[in-house]
């Protein structure tokens, strides 16, 4: 069972699982052509994560691998405005169908100018809409300086989703 990846392209998603895989930032400018594979090991548990690239051409297997997984990372640009829509679209309609997949949203580059804090990302993803059923956590994160420690959000972000999969298998 793995931990899916996904969210636009852009977004950081490649960026966020090299941070936490290797505990320091390694920021990466090429987009994902297709699929990102990373295993994380931590005292408690393995970790499998399958990144999927969010180019339109790739978010037709987005659905596929969905009831595969034991949990969703999903990563919007936090400031991205223009996108937070189609963001919200498509994490709308990814979980429609699956009501007790916990969720995991990342709301990336918190440490741009102009970025949406939590409560403007929670409002612009409609994350009150999605019912109360399922685990579903937000939290602010940012890839800072190539080779520096990763934040204390990245660390707060590996461990939830740690205790997450340990909670679920």
């Amino acid at each position: 069972k793995q931990i899916l990846v996904l969210g636009l392209d852009g977004a950081g998603k490649t960026s966020i699982l090299y941070s936490l895989a290797t505990n320091h930032v390694k920021r990466s400018m090429a987009p994902t052509e297709g699929f990102n594979a990373i295993c994380i090991n931590t005292e408690e548990s393995q970790m499998e994560f399958l990144e999927i690239g969010g180019s339109e051409c790739l978010r037709s297997y987005w659905k596929m691998y969905l009831p595969k997984v034991l949990l969703l990372v999903y990563v919007v640009d936090s400031a991205d405005h223009a996108r937070l829509p189609v963001a919200k679209q498509l994490l709308h309609q990814l979980i429609q169908n699956n009501s007790t997949l916990p969720v995991v949203v990342l709301a990336n580059k918190q440490d741009l100018e102009g970025a949406y804090c939590i409560t403007d990302i929670h409002d612009a993803l409609a994350l009150s809409d999605i019912g109360d059923k399922r685990k579903m956590f937000l939290i602010g994160t940012h890839v800072a300086e190539d080779g520096s420690e990763i934040s204390s959000s990245m660390k707060d972000a590996k461990e939830l989703i740690g205790q997450l999969v340990l909670e679920t298998q």
